[in-house]
Parts: C-alpha cells; sequence; structure tokens
C-alpha cells in the first residue's frame, strides 16, 4: 500500500483523523524533511523513515516504491493539500511507483489565510507559484485574476534568486502590469503561528521584504455585495 496524505499547514493540530491514523500504523513514513517533522510525534519506532530535499527527492521516492512493491504500508507526506502545491511532487511519486496512488487532502495555508481573510472561495482565486517550469501563463493569470474584481490568494515562488517570485516581485510585476498602486494586500508569515500579518497597498508590499514562509492575499477594489436576502423590520 502506498498513500499520499496532506499533513496541513504545519502545525499536527491542522492534521485529519485517517491522515493521522494512518501515520501511526505505517511501516514507511516519507516526505521532505520539514513536513516529516510535523508529523514526527505520530511516526511509530518500528516504522522506516525516508526523508529527502528538492535535489534526492526522485531517488529517495524510487526507495519508497521499492518498499510498497514489497507490500510495506508507506505514508507519504505533503505540506498543506496535495492539490494546492504539491501536484507536482505527487506526479513524482507516480511515476516512481509506476501507477495512480490514493490521496488524502489536508488543511493548506490558502484555506487558513481565507478564514482569517474572511474571504469567499466563490469570489478568490488561489493561484502558487511554488512550481517548477515556467510561471509566465499564472503571471498573467493572476494580472486577469485582479482586473475582473477578484480576490487572489497567492503563493510565492522562493526556492532561488534566478528564479524567485517573492511578495515584492509580484507587487512589482502587477503594478507593472497596470494594476492598480492602491490594491490592497496582506502577507502572513508562519501562517498557524499568528505572526507577522502586513497590510499595506501593492506599491507599499513593492519596498517590503518577507520571509519563505509567506502567503498573500490581494483584495479586490470593488468586493461583491452581500447577496443574502434584506433584514426584515
Amino acid at each position: 500500500m502506498i498513500i499520499c496524505i496532506g499533513a496541513g499547514p504545519g502545525d499536527i493540530g491542522y492534521l485529519p483523523q485517517r491522515s493521522a491514523q494512518l501515520i501511526r500504523e505505517a511501516d514507511v513514513v516519507a516526505g521532505f524533511n520539514a513536513v516529516v517533522d510535523v508529523v514526527r510525534p505520530l511516526i511509530p519506532d518500528s516504522a522506516e523513515v525516508i526523508q529527502m530535499g528538492y535535489r534526492d527527492q526522485v531517488a529517495q521516492l524510487d526507495i519508497v516504491a521499492e518498499r510498497h512493491r514489497t507490500g510495506k504500508k508507506c505514508v507519504v507526506v505533503f505540506m498543506g493539500d496535495i492539490h494546492f502545491s504539491g501536484f507536482q511532487y505527487l506526479e513524482r511519486v507516480e511515476r516512481a511507483c509506476g501507477h495512480p496512488v490514493e490521496t488524502i487532502p489536508g488543511i493548506s495555508s490558502a484555506q487558513i489565510l481565507a478564514s482569517r481573510g474572511k474571504v469567499c472561495f466563490d469570489e478568490t482565486s488561489f493561484i502558487t507559484f511554488h512550481r517548477r517550469g515556467d510561471l509566465t501563463p499564472f503571471k498573467r493569470h493572476l494580472v486577469h485574476v485582479l482586473q475582473d474584481g477578484r480576490n487572489a490568494i497567492v503563493i510565492p515562488c522562493p526556492w532561488d534568486e534566478a528564479r524567485s517570485f517573492m511578495p515584492w516581485h509580484i507587487a512589482a510585476y502587477l503594478l507593472e502590469n497596470g494594476i492598480p498602486a492602491g490594491q490592497p494586500v496582506e502577507v502572513w508569515e508562519n501562517l498557524t503561528r499568528n505572526e507577522a500579518e502586513w497590510r499595506g497597498t501593492l506599491t507599499e508590499c513593492a519596498e517590503q521584504r518577507f520571509s519563505d514562509m509567506s502567503i498573500m492575499l490581494i483584495r479586490t477594489l470593488a468586493p461583491m455585495d452581500s447577496q443574502i436576502e434584506p433584514t426584515h423590520k
């Protein structure tokens, strides 16, 4: 058996109960170092732990797939929810195994931010730049989302200076592409720890610096009116 689970936004308290039980029953628990550390209190002493980073993930996932083929119960943990930013990693897991695998969603930082910011996903678009490959289509999509009067929840790309697309890069790009300077922006860092909430405008955001553990909420200039029935007096 091999199953991929979303381990939540960095706080074990947000881990779904079924996912926690699967970790407790696993023969093998694998994932990126930071994610494994989140769930480590649940990993049984008898389980093999296979940790990895960006550079050795393919080789380490081959080891996980080998354990899976011998009949071991394998759990691969993802930060947040698998289908928010982990889809490329999921593809690597399935490539190593040679077949589709079961997934269990988790709570993502985008969902936490929507709750903290009190924005509805019906009126909000989620865009992640935490991906490999060409970011250009997703940059254009962000511009169109804001031009259409929607909120945007955005996960920046932090990997390296050559291709980073951090909040200040995002703000500068949007300003260059005609998004109004006064567009309201919030940036949260270490979201589940209630740390470092910043609010300002796109112009101000372009001058700020934030850590890799950041997520943005860019609010529309014209929020939708509530469509619930009027209050009866």
